[in-house]
């Protein structure tokens, strides 16, 4: 028997497309061939700031054991399949194809990590599959070798979600999406261990995508059993071509790399860093917050984005002074502006006493006493009382902010982003016997 790893990535484009499909078409073939998988498909989302991107930046891996016979048979299936599903008519799409047999090298891993959290080039990944011996498959540039390699090396060991993605039929992919909203809701209620299937602030669904791609909703959670029976919950009112199941970094955090100074911060790179706010608050045009934060390395600015909306609030209410971890993908300098942090998170670590001075209360009736100019005491307009000896009182600010964490808004969350209600959901380990029905057909 063979173990065999399939990884491969940069299949669609904003025109349509979808690498998660040409996944679910390759399962329904393997299926065929009475040939067993060791996990679910592992949908990898990497580095969200990689600015070839195009939609969620997500990568593929399929794992199944076989016989050494059939290894042949099924390496044509996953060929062919991409090659006539890809966008391959648009100049950005460059599909790579990745096989490792056996267990995965360490230095797939670590290759891994490194393109969850940073930039990876093309010619790394070329020479790492030279030094592992993987075969691979390029069209094009083949710049998907990276996304290929990559999932492979994810094994998924740390915390993970799981994800059922639907998919529409060939005739409605340019219609409106009919998933009944009110449907969404109340599934959304009876079941905690899902998350980010409906934005509170606004009431908007989010399980739906909105482009061109075929995929019909999607339904992430804490295990497999319970997106299935969400997804069954779910009123759907337009044939569904297929679905699958899969295990994924999504709602992780995976893509955040801890750094211990300003100094270390490096473009296009997602991080978390702690600082003092350095430079109050500016509101710019859109609604946009600014400010920055400065360690004894540096200084770097922060932005919450408007659509962050709960983020964007707290953002107003900080003050110099107040101390800070930001969490956040990294805007390299340009010539409007300079190298930004642009948020994902910010947790509050501690508050600097706001304080203000407000002239004294009347001593015989309480009332607010007015100035009657410099160096020349208080006057109390009710009762007449004058003092030359009262003070301006000191009064410390309510701030309106909590020590604690503050994450953006569901629908502006990314796909990586851990929202409040996984954490101490965290989970390890390897993922058990697959269910009898994680897809369909």
């Amino acid at each position: 028997m063979v173990n065999l790893h399939i990884g491969f990535d940069d299949t669609d484009s904003p025109k349509g497309g979808c690498t998660t499909y040409i996944a679910a078409l390759i399962v329904e073939k393997i299926c065929s061939m009475d040939i067993s998988f060791m996990d679910y498909p592992n949908l990898i989302r990497l580095n969200p700031n990689v600015p070839w991107k195009t939609r969620g930046n997500g990568s593929l891996c399929l794992r199944v054991k076989c016989l050494e016979k059939d290894v042949n048979r099924i390496k044509k299936t996953v060929i062919e399949t991409v090659e006539a599903n890809s966008e391959l008519d648009y100049i950005g799409t460059d599909p790579g194809i990745v096989f490792v047999y056996g267990d995965v090298p360490q230095e797939i891993k670590k290759f891994t990590k490194k393109a969850e959290q940073e930039l990876v080039t093309i010619e790394e990944a070329l020479k790492l599959t030279e030094r592992v011996k993987a075969e691979i498959v390029r069209f094009k540039k083949g710049r998907g070798i990276i996304g290929g390699l990559a999932a492979i090396g994810e094994d998924l060991f740390e915390d993970h979600t799981f994800e059922i993605i639907s998919y529409r039929t060939v005739e409605n992919r340019d219609k409106p999406r009919r998933v009944q909203a009110s449907s969404v809701k109340i599934m959304d209620k009876k079941f905690p261990l899902t998350f980010n299937n409906v934005d509170l602030e606004t009431g908007r669904v989010l399980i739906t995508p909105r482009g061109p791609d075929p995929i019909l909703c999607g339904i992430r959670g804490e295990n497999p059993e319970v997106v299935r029976r969400a997804f069954e919950m779910v009123c759907i009112n337009e044939p569904i071509e297929r679905w699958m199941i899969f295990r994924t970094n999504q709602g992780t955090d995976a893509h955040l790399r801890r750094i211990s100074a300003v100094e270390e911060i490096q473009p296009y790179s997602p991080v978390v860093v702690k600082g003092e706010v350095s430079k109050n608050p500016l509101t710019i045009q859109g609604g946009h917050v600014i400010f920055s934060i400065t360690d004894d390395t540096g200084e770097v600015d922060c932005a919450a984005y408007e659509p962050t909306v709960s983020l964007c609030k707290a953002a107003r209410k900080l003050n110099v002074g107040d101390t800070l971890k930001v969490y956040g993908g990294v805007r390299p300098t340009s010539s409007e502006c300079p190298l930004t942090i642009n948020l994902e998170k910010i947790k509050i670590l501690d508050l600097n006493p706001k304080i203000s001075f407000v002239n004294p209360s009347c001593p015989k009736c309480d009332k607010r006493m007015k100035s009657m100019g410099r160096n020349q005491g208080f006057r109390c307009d009710r009762c007449g009382f004058r003092s030359s000896e009262l003070k301006k009182q000191e009064i410390n600010e309510e701030r309106g902010l909590e020590r604690e964490l503050y994450i953006t808004s569901p629908r502006s969350q990314r796909h990586l982003t851990k929202p409040h209600c996984r954490y101490g959901r965290e989970k390890t380990g390897t993922s058990e016997q697959l269910i009898e029905k994680w897809h369909y057909p």
